[in-house]
Parts: C-alpha cells; sequence; structure tokens
C-alpha cells in the first residue's frame, strides 16, 4: 500500500500497448513511481494489455478504469490483471463506490476516487462507509484547453480535516505544476505520456522519459 509520507510520481500511459512497451525499460525502477494504464489504453489493450504491463514493471500498477458501476467486479478484473491499485468516479452512486472501496480492501489494493467533474469531494466522502485511500484531484483532458481551468488545490485542506486519505494531483502535470502540487499538500503527481505535437502537457514519447521522470522525482522529494 501506499505510503502517506512519501511522494509519488504516477506516470500515465494512455496510447498503445508497443508505445508502453518502449518506454517502460527506460524509466527508473523507483518504488516512489507508480505505473498507470489510462483509460484510453484500457479501451484500446485491455486487461491483456494491464498483464503486460505488470510482466514489465515490478512496482504499483494503476488502472484507471474510472469505476462508475459494478464496483466489485472491476475490481476484481483489475486484481486479475494485477493492478495494486484501482480508479473509480466519484459522481458514481455510493452504493457503487461503498462496494468498490470494500472490493479493494479484500484484494489489497488501493481504492482511489477521481474527483474529476465534482464540484465538492466532501460531498462524496461523508456518505461512504469507509473512505477511500487516494482521492485524485483531476483537471480532465478536456479542462485543459480552456484558460482559467485549474487543479482544485483548495479542497486539500477541507478533504484532510476530514478524512485521512492520501491525495493525488492529475491533468496537465508539466515541472511546474507538480511543484504546485507538492506544495499544496499533494502526495502524487499524475503525469501523462503524450504525443509528439499533442496539445497537453507531459512527457512527449519522443523525449528522454527516464531522465525526465528523474527530473520529476527531484522536484516533489
Amino acid at each position: 500500500m501506499l505510503d502517506y509520507k512519501t511522494r509519488y510520481l504516477q506516470i500515465a500511459f494512455n496510447d498503445d500497448l508497443a508505445t508502453a512497451i518502449r518506454l517502460l525499460p527506460r524509466i527508473p525502477q523507483s518504488p516512489r513511481i507508480l505505473i498507470e494504464a489510462g483509460t484510453p489504453f484500457f479501451k484500446r489493450e485491455g486487461i491483456a494489455g494491464l498483464r503486460t504491463l505488470r510482466r514489465l514493471w515490478k512496482g504499483p500498477l494503476v488502472a484507471d478504469l474510472k469505476t462508475s458501476d459494478g464496483g466489485a467486479s472491476e475490481v476484481e478484473m483489475a486484481a486479475s490483471g494485477g493492478a495494486t491499485a484501482i480508479t473509480a468516479l466519484g459522481s458514481s452512486p455510493t452504493e457503487t463506490l461503498d462496494l468498490f472501496i470494500a472490493a479493494c480492501r479484500q484484494h489489497q489494493m488501493a481504492a482511489m476516487i477521481d474527483m474529476l467533474g465534482v464540484s465538492d469531494p466532501l460531498e462524496v466522502l461523508r456518505p461512504l462507509r469507509i473512505p477511500p485511500d487516494v482521492v485524485v484531484l483531476h483537471r480532465g483532458r478536456d479542462e485543459e484547453l480552456t484558460a482559467g481551468k485549474i487543479i482544485q488545490y483548495r479542497h486539500v485542506n477541507r478533504i484532510r480535516s476530514k478524512f485521512d486519505v492520501i491525495i493525488s494531483a492529475a491533468g496537465g502535470v508539466d515541472l511546474r505544476e507538480a511543484r504546485s502540487a507538492i506544495f499544496n499538500g499533494a502526495n502524487i503527481v499524475v503525469v501523462n505520456i503524450v504525443k509528439p505535437g499533442d496539445m497537453w502537457n507531459g512527457i512527449s514519447s519522443d523525449q528522454p522519459v527516464g531522465q525526465i521522470a528523474q527530473q520529476f522525482l527531484d522536484t516533489i522529494e
């Protein structure tokens, strides 16, 4: 499981399996790095793709399924592929989130609730029987294109005052945003691997990914 006192870098693969196979060996085998099978990756490659990532990466592996229903069954699916953490959408029904978190506990996986599109995370967290391990404050990929849209760090202290959870910051994270995330109390920064020329922030797949990953680790330490 994740350590509340440690600052982590989560590297998200959203393209195809070939890209992940090419780049994963270049990433430092650090216990502070989580590898994510992003939602677009899942839609392309499925659980078979997740199993391949598991063979290539021995550390923490996040299945970004963004579960919205069938909480327990999707956790089981991710567990069968070797994931150690999985996401569910905070906009899901409370019943789904309760089943999702319970199944994560059963499979010894980190339960991550993604607050994409949620205006007040506390309204999601208060009704839950058990809080998740991680709350993800997420500016969506499409939201990155809107001037003034920011990751809502104002919620960090509000959440921490009520719940003992790890905070993750996602959405257009570069080195500058990573520093801001840590300054504002995040434990995890999520960085996307992006294609050359993409309009989104992240680590371009034609750059020295391993060196840049180490720069992120040094920045957030």
